[in-house]
């Protein structure tokens, strides 16, 4: 009765998330619809004669019905067809194919340096709040959070590459032939999403874990003689894991935010860039597919996160 229980929910998150991914679309649709400027004119130039222009919209299915066009792009897209490029004719699934990859490569190198980081800073902040250490650390956290990725990584750039000279302001992932070099590419990139995200995700994990510190039976724990690593270990951790899960999401959910500038800041040769190039030429199924990936991917993290917290707390299994 119980599991059922248990499936009953997770399915009901499932489909509240399938419902979200529903009206993301939607409104994907519309933002990118309502995006000045005209695609049939930015193919034919300036020069073109009204004639060609409306030719032009009539052959890429333009002058059709709003609704219209909304229904036929979903039904591709749930067949996995995110339709053609509308400036060079390619299937916007190969676009992305190609440009996946390098976006998946960077935020796995993000996520394998700040989650760790993080967890470490949080949990040694809880175990020794009020100390000078929590206080320095609450400090820095706070004023990291309040500096955006676009001036971390123009101050990286300037430093590292202008001054220094120890890394290139461009990275290209071509020119990875060891360890080494994937260093010297993915450094600058990896450290100005780290910074904001590793702040946020030490905030949170060391507000979880001073939250489960201060319950009942914790006290009970170190009335029994328990030292601090086992009350963090073996009590307060495991009745924190899902604030912590939540704390992890919410943060990598944020790096999708951060990965745009980034990568069009050093010129990283992935969907956020594909994307930015996109609206430049206003190629709008472009546009559409790879926003819906990033909110797709948001939702995902959300999705992770809730699960998390459901299966770590029994509380939460029950009304």
């Amino acid at each position: 009765m119980k599991d059922f229980a248990l499936a009953r929910l997770v399915a009901m998150r499932l489909g509240l998330g399938l419902v979200s991914l529903l009206l993301v679309s939607l409104a994907v649709f519309a933002i990118t619809s309502l995006l000045p400027g005209d695609v049939a004119q930015e193919l034919l130039g300036q020069a073109a004669t009204p004639e060609a222009v409306a030719g032009l919209r009539a052959s890429l299915g333009l002058d059709q019905p709003g609704w219209l066009r909304y229904l036929h792009w979903l039904g591709a897209l749930f067949t996995g067809d995110a339709g053609k490029s509308l400036v060079n004719g390619q299937p916007v699934v190969a676009l992305i194919g190609s440009r996946l990859p390098n976006s998946l490569m960077l935020a796995a190198a993000t996520a394998l340096v700040s989650v760790p980081l993080a967890l470490c800073i949080g949990i040694t902040a809880a175990m020794w709040r009020g100390s000078f250490y929590d206080r320095l650390v609450s400090t820095l956290t706070v004023s990291v959070v309040s500096v955006p990725e676009f001036l971390v990584a123009t101050a990286a750039v300037l430093v590292f590459a202008v001054h220094l000279r120890w890394l290139s302001a461009l990275s290209s992932v071509s020119s990875i032939d060891g360890i080494v070099s994937f260093l010297r590419v993915f450094a600058m990139p990896v450290l100005s999403l780290c910074c904001v995200i590793v702040a946020q995700m030490v905030r949170m994990t060391r507000a979880a874990l001073i939250d489960q510190l201060r319950a009942p039976y914790v006290e009970m724990a170190i009335l029994k003689g328990a030292g601090p690593v086992r009350v963090i270990w073996s009590h307060a951790l495991p009745n924190a894991l899902g604030p912590i899960a939540n704390a992890i999401a919410l943060s990598l959910s944020y790096l999708l935010g951060g990965v745009i500038i980034v990568e069009t800041i050093f010129n990283y040769p992935g969907i956020a860039k594909l994307m930015v190039d996109g609206v430049s030429t206003r190629d709008m199924p472009l546009v559409q597919a790879c926003a819906m990936i990033f909110c797709a991917a948001y939702l995902f993290l959300v999705l992770a996160a809730d699960l998390c917290a459901i299966l770590s707390n029994p509380r939460l299994r029950h009304r």
